[in-house]
């Protein structure tokens, strides 16, 4: 929490897992990432690719601090003290000079990395730097199950659009999708009851504590985009703003994909996917 300016190291060995096995705690990690993301946005010490990686880390640090029992009222205090600390230093100081040249030869392999894997209590992220001029192929992505549906959620494409891409056991087609996230402006914290058997549902936000983004498009979905083996399947895009909501919550809470059907009665039905939230953040911040 009080790390000196020289002896701060940003560890790549970390990178990719919880970091449970390297000396520094998580909040060690995520003070000397904060410290120094501040520090390059004030005074411009890393190439992009650097910072995106640095940014990456300090967003991977900032969920394993959270896993660690940590409240969000103790990260964001974390994140406060560094900051702070990165202000008050002078830019072309020794100090600062000292621990960017840390960074960079901690982050410059990094940087060149085109993929990555972010596992998380229940599922795992794939984060992919590549991109095509013409095929829709995934940046970020978490597949799930559903009943006997399937799904695949993430980023995807040279705008990094939030895609829900489903394929129905029953050939059903739904009219509409609905992302619901917790709204962390109206909660104090993520809805947590990780011995539920109802898996990764105990770990949503009831209705009445979160937000809820409608999808804007429905598309029938490229063949690249679809869960493995499925031939069709229908193509939902959520706004921007859904993907700035969901790198705002914890790592172990779940989001929502609602499904929505009308029914032979006429009354509309919802089939549920569920997906981890995980380190969407950190993967996120990978691909810029």
């Amino acid at each position: 929490m009080t790390a000196r300016w020289p002896g701060i190291f940003v560890a790549i060995a970390t990178l990719g897992v919880c970091g449970q096995a390297h000396a520094a705690t998580a909040a060690d990690q995520l003070y000397e990432r904060t410290l120094m993301t501040s520090a390059d946005a004030r005074c411009r010490l890393f190439k992009p690719a650097v910072g995106s990686a640095l940014d990456a880390a300090r967003a991977q640090a900032r969920g394993a601090t959270l896993r660690s029992g940590a409240s969000e009222v103790q990260v964001q205090a974390v994140e406060q003290r560094a900051r702070a600390k990165a202000g008050a230093t002078a830019c072309a100081s020794k100090d600062m000079q000292t621990a960017a040249g840390r960074v960079r030869q901690a982050f410059d392999g990094y940087s060149t990395m085109l993929r990555m894997t972010y596992p998380g209590d229940r599922a795992t992220w794939q984060a992919d730097r590549s991109v095509s001029a013409t095929i829709p192929v995934w940046r970020l992505s978490q597949p799930a199950g559903f009943g006997r549906d399937r799904l695949v959620f993430g980023l995807s494409g040279r705008a990094n659009d939030m895609l829900a891409v489903a394929t129905f056991a029953d050939d059903a087609q739904p009219y509409a999708a609905r992302l619901v996230l917790r709204d962390t402006l109206r909660t104090q914290g993520p809805y947590l009851n990780a011995r539920n058997a109802k898996g990764l549902a105990a770990n949503a936000a009831p209705r009445n504590a979160s937000r809820v983004f409608a999808a804007e498009t429905r598309d029938t979905a490229p063949v690249t985009l679809l869960p493995t083996g499925a031939k069709t399947g229908l193509s939902f895009r959520f706004p921007r703003e859904a993907a700035d909501a969901m790198s705002r919550l914890d790592p172990r809470e779940a989001a929502t994909v609602e499904f929505v059907f009308t029914s032979r009665t006429g009354v509309d039905t919802v089939r549920r996917a569920y997906v981890e939230v995980g380190d969407f953040a950190a993967g996120r911040a990978f691909l810029r």
